[in-house]
């Protein structure tokens, strides 16, 4: 198995790891609500998924 030839410096080393960075998380917003969801999940509030096509599917019973 190869070996590193030389070191890595610190400056290829820290843009490596700010690469990794932990980011939070993007959020859309429920277009029957209005709260802010994470894309692809079902709305915590209303309970409502809206798919590309425009159907709206309940996933569940609003109290």
């Amino acid at each position: 198995m190869a070996a590193p030839k030389r070191r890595t410096s610190k400056m290829k080393q820290r843009s490596r790891l700010a690469a990794q960075a932990w980011k939070a998380p993007k959020l859309g917003t429920c277009p029957n609500c209005g709260a802010a969801v994470p894309g692809h999940t079902a709305c915590p509030a209303c309970g409502t998924y809206k798919t590309q096509s425009g159907a709206e599917v309940v996933v569940k019973k609003v109290d």
